[in-house]
């Protein structure tokens, strides 16, 4: 691809027939507005979205759009990286590895909607997360996250942090009867054992599952739902295709986490929800059933992760 192709938006996949959901995006984090997002994203079969809020003026914000728009719905949360931030503030540029696959330069990259911050300690973390359970109560919000663990951007002083959050999140969910959507990178057994540990809400849902085709089959056990994206479809991602291939099908979401992961062969573009049908295709195809069973099974599998 020509570096300038890279600033081109991908055309318009061709429309499902089957209307599906996109379960984890951030449209606040896209360049197009809320309203041409949705419709761009109906166009060609996608007709609702799960908007994901990170911080907590995000997750303000995606609760405030769930509440006007009724394809999108929320879930709100500290992100796994948000954590350590409020806690320890920011450390010094360089003192993280970037997040490079994802578009960031470490901490300071300014992905978190709060800004540089100082020192907070565990009380100002209390707060922020009394703050995400005074949201998740809210009709509009079906889901607590994405929270869990992140050892690839967090370093060691940050992981106490992370963790704390992360049980008080299963809290929160379990509490208001909603998803817990989980991030987990480069962390696989150490959320499992938390998940295992704090006793997991009804509803868990792996966002942009990275584990193996051993991960899937524990976290089908316990009947948690993985969420595929795009990077299902990267070359270098077997272990992905192979995971996909024996989860179960009453257990697979598709996602874009878009701007993030935008599937081959547009990766290194700008993603959105209306690329879902690529994605989708790509995992019809690793499963060897039809788009149209696919589309049913994730739509079906959506609604119930979510509760809609």
């Amino acid at each position: 691809m020509a570096p300038q192709d890279k600033n081109t938006p991908p055309p318009l996949p061709e429309p499902l027939r089957v209307a599906v959901a996109d379960s984890h995006t951030h449209l606040d984090m896209q360049d197009s507005s809320v309203e041409e997002a949705l419709a761009k994203a109906a166009s060609v079969g996608v007709t609702t979205v799960v908007q994901v809020g990170c911080d907590l003026a995000g997750s303000r914000w995606a609760a405030e759009t769930a509440a006007a728009h009724d394809s999108v719905h929320a879930t709100v949360a500290l992100h796994p990286n948000e954590a350590p931030r409020i806690v320890l503030g920011d450390p010094l540029d360089g003192a993280s590895r970037s997040d490079s696959d994802k578009g960031g330069g470490g901490r300071r990259a300014g992905w978190s909607r709060q800004g540089a911050r100082e020192p907070g300690g565990d009380s100002a973390l209390d707060e922020a997360l009394a703050e995400i359970d005074r949201l998740a109560a809210l009709p509009q919000v079906r889901g607590v996250g994405e929270t869990g663990l992140d050892y690839f951007r967090t370093g060691p002083e940050g992981m106490a942090a992370q963790e704390a959050s992360f049980r008080a999140h299963i809290e929160i969910a379990k509490r208001h009867d909603k998803a817990l959507v989980i991030h987990d990178r480069e962390a696989h057994d150490d959320v499992l054992r938390i998940l295992r540990e704090e006793g997991a809400p009804d509803r868990v849902v792996f966002h942009c599952y990275s584990g193996d085709a051993g991960m899937a089959k524990i976290c089908a056990a316990a009947g948690y739902f993985m969420s595929f994206a795009g990077n299902v479809t990267f070359k270098n991602a077997q272990h992905l295709r192979d995971a996909l291939a024996v989860a179960p099908p009453e257990l697979v979401l598709v996602e874009t986490d878009a701007p993030f992961l935008t599937p081959a062969p547009y990766r290194g573009r700008a993603n959105a929800p209306y690329l879902i049908p690529v994605t989708l295709r790509a995992m019809a195809e690793v499963t060897s059933v039809t788009e149209d069973a696919m589309a049913t099974a994730v739509a079906a599998n959506t609604a119930r992760a979510f509760g809609y």
